[in-house]
C-alpha cells in the first residue's frame, strides 16, 4: 500500500513509466541472481537446506545450477530486449521467470531463496506493464537465412552422425550425437568421440565444414548489427567533440516520427543544434549526415550536460510518448532553469500536464492540424504554410 501511495500524485503516464522500469530493473537482477546461484550450485556438494532438502537428488541440484547459470545468461539477453521495448523480449522473460523460480526451488540452497522471491516477484510488474513492450523484433532475410542455417547445420550433423552410430566411437545417444556436432562444427574437437569408417570420416568433415561456414555466417548476420549497434552508439557519444564547437544551439531531446520533421527542418535552416535519443539506428542516420548527436536516454542528466544544454538557445521536446516528454522536461527544466522548452504533445489531454512539467510551451499536432483544416475550409489564406506542412520536399 506504501508504495501505491508514494506514485499517487504521479500523472497515470508516468505510473506506466515508472512501473516498467521497476519491472527491467527485477528482471535484470533475477538474471545476475540466476547465474550467481547456479554457478554457487555447481560447486556444492552438500544436501542443502530448506523444505526441499533430502527429497531432491544431488544430481539434480547439480544439473539446475548448471542451467540456472544459462537461464541467467538468456535473462540477460532478454532483459535487454526489454529494454529496447520489444515485445519478444517480454514474452520470452514471461517464460524465464517461473523457470528461473523452479530452479531456485531445486536447487536446495539458502542462496536461492532471493531468487525464487524476486522472480514471483517480477512477474506481477511484468504484467502490469505489458502495453510498454510493443516495439517488433524486425529481423531481415539474411539474418533469418543465417539463423536457419546454424539450426539446419546443427540438426543435420545430429541426426546424421545418431545415425551412423555404429560407425562412430563413443555416440549412442541423441545427446551424445548433438555434443559431437556442437564440438566438431565449432572446431574444438576434444576427440573423445572419433568416427571409424571412411563414411563416417567424410560425413564428419561435411560437419566441419558445413559447421565453419554456418557460424562464421551466423555471426556476421545476427552478432555484427549488434556490435555495429554499439560502435554507431560509442562514436555518437564520442561526437561529443563536435559538440564542443557548438553554442547557442538548439537542443533536441528525442528522435521519433513528430522530431523528424524538426529535425529536417533546423537542417535546412542552417540553425546549429544537437540531438539526443536513445534510437541507434536514428542516431546512425543522423551521425552519417554530420549532426552532432549524444545516444543515450534523453531524460538522464548526464547526457543534456555532454550536449551542452547551458548553452543551448532553446529546447525542442518531442519523443513518442507524453510520459518520456514530462520526464525529460523536468531533467531539462532542472538544467536550465532560464532556457525556453518547447514540447510536442501526442494527446491534447496532456497539454497541462506537460506545462506543469516545466515546458514553456505545448504544441499538439493534431490541435494544429484541425485548426489549419478549418481555417482552410472557411476559405481564409493560409495555403502557404498548409503546402508547407504538406509537401513532400
Amino acid at each position: 500500500m506504501s508504495g501505491e501511495r508514494s506514485l499517487e500524485w504521479l500523472p497515470s503516464d508516468w505510473k506506466w513509466l515508472v512501473t516498467t522500469r521497476v519491472a527491467v530493473g527485477l528482471a535484470l537482477v533475477v538474471a545476475l541472481l540466476s547465474v550467481v546461484t547456479g554457478v554457487i550450485q555447481i560447486g556444492q556438494s552438500s544436501v542443502g537446506s530448506g523444505p526441499l532438502a533430502g527429497e531432491v537428488p544431488v544430481v539434480v541440484q547439480e544439473t539446475v545450477g548448471f542451467t540456472g547459470a544459462l537461464t541467467g545468461f538468456l535473462m540477460v539477453g532478454s532483459t535487454l530486449a526489454l529494454r529496447r521495448g520489444l515485445r519478444a523480449g517480454w514474452y520470452a522473460t514471461l517464460i524465464l521467470l517461473p523457470v528461473t523460480a523452479i530452479q531456485g526451488l531445486l536447487q536446495v540452497s539458502e542462496y536461492s531463496y532471493p531468487l525464487v522471491f524476486l522472480s514471483v516477484l517480477t512477474i506481477p510488474f511484468l504484467l502490469a506493464s505489458r502495453n510498454r513492450f510493443d516495439k517488433k523484433l524486425s529481423l531481415t532475410t539474411t539474418q533469418l537465412a543465417a539463423g536457419a542455417a546454424l539450426v539446419g547445420v546443427q540438426a543435420y550433423g545430429t541426426f546424421g552422425s545418431y545415425t551412423l552410430r555404429e560407425s562412430f566411437d563413443g555416440i549412442n545417444t541423441l545427446l551424445d550425437a548433438f555434443y559431437f556436432t556442437l564440438i566438431t562444427s565449432s572446431t574444438v574437437g576434444y576427440g573423445d568421440i572419433g568416427p571409424q569408417t571412411q563414411g563416417a570420416i567424410l560425413f564428419t568433415m561435411s560437419v566441419v565444414v558445413l559447421g565453419v561456414a554456418s557460424f562464421g555466417i551466423a555471426i556476421g548476420a545476427l552478432v555484427g548489427p549488434a556490435i555495429q549497434a554499439r560502435i554507431s552508439k560509442t562514436l555518437g557519444i564520442m561526437s561529443d567533440s563536435k559538440i564542443e564547437l557548438i553554442d547557442r544551439h538548439v537542443l533536441v531531446l528525442g528522435y521519433g516520427e513528430l522530431t523528424e520533421p524538426i529535425v529536417d527542418e533546423l537542417a535546412t535552416s542552417g540553425e546549429s543544434f544537437a540531438v539526443v535519443t536513445d534510437d541507434e539506428h536514428a542516431a546512425e542516420s543522423l551521425a552519417e549526415h554530420e549532426v552532432p548527436v549524444v545516444v543515450a536516454n534523453p531524460s538522464d542528466e548526464e547526457p543534456l550536460e555532454r550536449a551542452h544544454i547551458e548553452r543551448a538557445r532553446a529546447i525542442l521536446v518531442a519523443t513518442d510518448t507524453d510520459a518520456e516528454d514530462a520526464l525529460t522536461i523536468l531533467t531539462a527544466r532542472q538544467l536550465a532553469p532560464e532556457t525556453p522548452i518547447i514540447s510536442a504533445a501526442t494527446d491534447r489531454e496532456n497539454i497541462p500536464k506537460l506545462e506543469r512539467a516545466g515546458a514553456d510551451t505545448v504544441i499538439s499536432p493534431a490541435v494544429l492540424g484541425g485548426h489549419l483544416l478549418v481555417r482552410s475550409a472557411l476559405g481564409e489564406d493560409d495555403s502557404d504554410l498548409i503546402d508547407r506542412i504538406v509537401s513532400d520536399e
